[in-house]
């Protein structure tokens, strides 16, 4: 427990480290110590946190989100160890309108999905894709289930449907397919930034198709609960900074159609400072308490 010569000195340094950096920018570099701790080896602080800022000067309205709900989509990209906003599509960072203010929404990509499958150890092969029209694709469930596909050489059409297909190490598989139409209304139900004009949906919608068929047979996959619990974070807001981000409730309360989230390769609009992140803001207490629990981890 603190004492209370404890306590005023952490007051002072969250007091020191306000005076000399209060914008965005500065609140993530003093969560250095944090992020290098979340990450995994295969990913280093320093380019991390240079995907953070890139993402910001990328997408202004990032910094128009709470301070607090940006630090936690940032943390929960750190512990899970996939990269924010970069053209590999592991995850995003995205700003949705949530109890009528702009707060940051974590969101978890096809790739991202497929690492922590693998990651989880229990996966061998897992696999995405598209089927268009003039394919040749049978498939049967029930006791005895079958799947095939034959993609056409030319000439193929538009994409009608989905599917995904795993192999457990233990020898184990499963499938499931979905048509386009099914991924539509699966997506207007449960994406909370679906309708968005700058929604990933709207730019990069094979990808979000796929991400969706995998989730939905991973469903039935016996896999680890760790992995289980990372798949829960996608499409969330927490704004309260933990060790264990996935432990932490899920702060969305409205499904807001004006939500504006913007794919990771928007080009940077004119006039925009690729270099600053700062956020004016009046909630100086809830800036306090976010240094606060940065410090105290």
């Amino acid at each position: 427990m603190n004492t209370k010569g404890g306590l005023t000195k952490k007051t002072a340094q969250v007091q020191q480290m306000q005076q000399k950096d209060t914008s965005l920018k500065g609140l993530i570099k003093a969560m250095g110590p944090q992020i290098k701790k979340a990450l995994p080896s295969v990913l280093t602080p320093e380019r991390f946190t240079r995907m953070v800022f890139t993402a910001l000067s990328t997408n202004p309205q990032l910094q128009q989100c709470t301070p607090g709900s940006f630090l936690g989509a940032m943390m929960q990209a750190a512990q899970l160890g996939v990269e924010p906003n970069t053209p590999i599509g592991q995850a995003y960072l995205i700003p949705y309108r949530n109890k009528g203010k702009l707060e940051c929404q974590f969101q978890l990509g096809y790739k991202g999905l497929i690492d922590l499958a693998y990651r989880s150890g229990d996966i061998k092969d897992i696999q995405a894709h598209e089927v268009y029209e003039n394919d040749l694709f049978e498939y049967e469930y029930g006791l005895d289930p079958k799947l095939r596909h034959v993609p056409a050489i030319k000439d193929r059409g538009e994409v009608i449907m989905y599917y995904a297909v795993f192999h457990m190490t233990n020898g184990g598989y499963g499938f499931e397919v979905m048509s386009k139409d099914d991924i539509i209304q699966h997506a207007k139900k449960t994406s909370q930034s679906f309708s968005s004009s700058y929604s990933p949906w709207s730019k990069y919608f094979d990808e979000m198709a796929k991400k969706t068929v995998i989730k939905k047979v991973l469903k039935y996959a016996p896999i680890k609960t760790e992995f289980v619990r990372a798949i829960a974070a996608d499409e969330t807001i927490k704004s309260t900074i933990s060790e264990h981000m996935v432990d932490e409730a899920d702060e969305t309360v409205t499904i807001d159609t004006e939500a504006e989230s913007v794919p990771a390769d928007e080009p940077v609009p004119s006039g925009v400072d690729p270099q600053t992140g700062e956020v004016k803001t009046t909630q100086q207490q809830k800036d306090d308490a976010i240094l606060e629990a940065s410090l105290s981890m």
